[in-house]
């Protein structure tokens, strides 16, 4: 476990480090590039790329190339990243309220996480977990979003299988002492679902086979040479080749791709997040992520 352990330690450093730079009037692109660089030259890879989503998005924004978005006052800002270790993942995020005063609907998220972690341990079932962050964001007079879910991780895989729910799901499966999850609690203002929005220039390799385009194939190789099946963004490939021939790999490999489009409350409501990493234990939980 110990490749999981460094993952975790450095994926909170990472968050704190990056929380201290969302700031009124700071860009996104460089607050996301000063973070993944961060990550990157403490001996880290990018479990996934930095996502920095605003308000009513509550997940899935990556910075794009050439991003011209500055943080302003009164966003609720959601900082969610990755750190892998040998394919060993460390997922963590916070929220932060730019120049204003949304502590409530931020406390609801980080109560629902502090509590699901109080009773998480081998046995219990994914509606327990559900039930216990449904209730903590409940009681602070907000909803859960219930199309969003914690999930499982195994080496170089985000997201392994198993979901953990943010409401009573009714689910009767348990978890597994040994087993790695991520816990990620979403509290909205609004009716606690989330719809597709546009696309977010973020993408995963579903499997690898050979392509007749030369120029694909070479972008083909670097995406599993350097992701195998880590989420990756169209900004990084954009690093190492140019904008055409990226533009036409991403066409040629679309059936092998995975494109994750920004997630948005679909009310227009509001949203907050928190998320820690941990190990199950028989009668606990370890978080990794602190």
């Amino acid at each position: 476990m110990e490749d999981w352990y460094k993952a975790g330690k450095l994926t909170s450093s990472a968050r704190d480090y990056g929380k201290k730079l969302i700031k009124e009037n700071a860009s996104l692109l460089e607050v996301t590039e000063k973070i993944e660089k961060y990550i990157l030259d403490n001996n880290g890879e990018l479990a996934f790329p930095v996502q920095i989503s605003l308000n009513e998005i509550a997940a899935h924004y990556a910075a794009y190339n050439n991003d011209i978005a500055i943080f302003k006052k009164n966003d609720l800002v959601k900082l969610d990243l990755g750190v892998a270790v040998n394919g060993a993942i460390g997922d963590t995020a916070v929220s932060v309220c730019i120049g204003c005063d949304k502590s409530e609907i931020i406390q609801a998220a980080e109560n629902a996480l502090k509590e699901a972690i109080n009773v998480i341990r081998a046995g219990i079932t994914l509606a327990e977990v559900g039930r216990v962050i449904e209730g903590e964001i409940r009681e602070m007079g907000f909803f859960p979003i219930k199309n969003l879910s914690g999930h499982s991780m195994e080496r170089y895989m985000v997201h392994s299988g198993i979901n953990i729910p943010n409401y009573d799901s009714s689910e009767k499966n348990k978890l597994v002492e040994g087993m790695v999850i991520a816990i990620e609690p979403f509290a909205t203002n609004g009716d606690g679902f989330v719809r597709d929005g546009k696309v977010s220039d973020i993408y995963r390799l579903i499997e690898k086979k050979n392509v007749r385009d030369m120029s694909s194939r070479r972008i083909l190789e670097y995406i599993w040479n350097e992701r195998k099946t880590l989420p990756f963004s169209k900004r990084h490939l954009l690093g190492k080749f140019s904008e055409f021939k990226v533009n036409m790999a991403l066409r040629s490999l679309s059936n092998l791709l995975y494109s994750y489009p920004h997630l948005v409350e679909r009310s227009g409501g509001i949203v907050s997040q928190a998320e820690h990493t941990v190990l199950i234990t028989k009668d606990g939980c370890d978080v990794m992520t602190l």
